[in-house]
């Protein structure tokens, strides 16, 4: 049987036939969803029991952070950037951490609740005032302080049920351009990226992270390949130095920074052979259905742990929903 390492996305508000059909597919094992999925809350509970119906197990995903990248947002809270934690933490540690906490949750519950497994969060990227994609998404600058607002994010998803996916290894806040439109490059030493970016994908990998996504970016004075394309940074550094053992998915291969390694059979071909488990295609059917075939005739060992990557709905705390719904509202507008 072929591995379940495919994630793929969807055209519309419903499920087509052909949709449906491909999700079946052995080498499928996970859809990633976005704004153009969704019309309303009940329309997207209709869309996940579709998908539910064509492919049980399958892997349903999100990006869902808050601030500038939050796919559903009417019937949904509309949370803030991370960003916005920063000052609050200089200035309020402890009350920052939980603000944290109650973001982290109230983001998984309320995905939870309508079928969706996984948010691609928290972002671990440092704000070096340099990149034009990550900028707010990050915690902040201060690779401790990201640490520890994350950390207490991930607490928050694991509390409503839900793995979370910090992104983008080893770090793409320093690279300049957007790679979903270009190859970014960072030229720093590894010693610099080590001490300074690393840091927050180190602490929660102790801390027990269950996924993480790496950088289409190239570290020029490290490695000529992108990071997810490279088994110097999958296999040497995420897994043997920082001992990480859970699922390493792909940034979407159908960005600009992947056209690194070729075709989309060679990009899937170059991303599992440098470590990851799980291969993201999103806007290209074609691509897709490339990449499906290469599986087919490759298919690649899967990693357990994406099976156990599915969320665990539990029952909804109505009253702590509303007091961080509440928190949600005061920090998009009061700060």
């Amino acid at each position: 049987m072929t591995a379940a390492v495919l994630m793929l996305d969807v055209a519309g508000t419903r499920l087509t036939a052909r949709e449906a059909a491909l999700l079946a597919e052995d080498a499928v094992g996970g859809i990633i969803l976005f704004s153009r999925n969704f019309a309303s809350r009940a329309q997207l509970c209709e869309l996940v029991g579709q998908i539910r119906a064509a492919a049980p197990d399958i892997l349903i995903a999100v990006d869902h952070e808050g601030g500038r990248v939050q796919r559903f947002r009417n019937g949904f809270t509309v949370l803030p950037a991370m960003g916005v934690l920063a000052e609050r933490f200089s200035q309020a540690p402890e009350a920052a951490l939980a603000e944290a906490l109650e973001l982290g949750w109230l983001m998984a519950a309320e995905l939870l609740e309508v079928g969706i497994d996984i948010s691609f969060a928290p972002v671990l990227d440092l704000d070096h005032g340099r990149s034009r994609v990550i900028g707010d998404r990050a915690f902040g600058a201060d690779a401790a302080t990201v640490a520890v607002l994350a950390g207490a994010f991930v607490r928050g998803m694991g509390e409503a049920g839900m793995a979370a996916t910090g992104k983008h290894f080893p770090g793409h806040g320093w690279a300049e351009a957007d790679s979903h439109l270009e190859i970014p490059t960072d030229e720093r030493d590894f010693e610099v990226i080590e001490r300074q970016d690393m840091q927050p994908f180190a602490r929660l990998i102790e801390a027990g992270l269950a996924g993480i996504m790496p950088a289409h970016v190239i570290y020029t004075a490290v490695d000529p390949s992108p990071a997810g394309f490279s088994p110097y940074w999958l296999q040497q550094v995420l897994r043997r130095q920082l001992g990480f053992d859970g699922v390493i998915f792909s940034d979407d291969l159908s960005m600009a920074g992947a056209g690194f390694a070729g075709g989309y059979a060679a990009r899937a071909a170059r991303a599992l052979e440098a470590g990851c488990d799980m291969l993201l295609v999103c806007n290209q059917p074609d691509g897709a259905r490339e990449v499906l075939q290469y599986l087919q005739a490759n298919p690649p060992a899967p990693h357990p742990g994406i099976l156990a990557m599915r969320g665990r709905k539990r029952h909804l705390d109505v009253s702590r929903r509303a007091g961080a719904q509440a928190l949600a509202a005061r920090l998009r507008f009061d700060i």
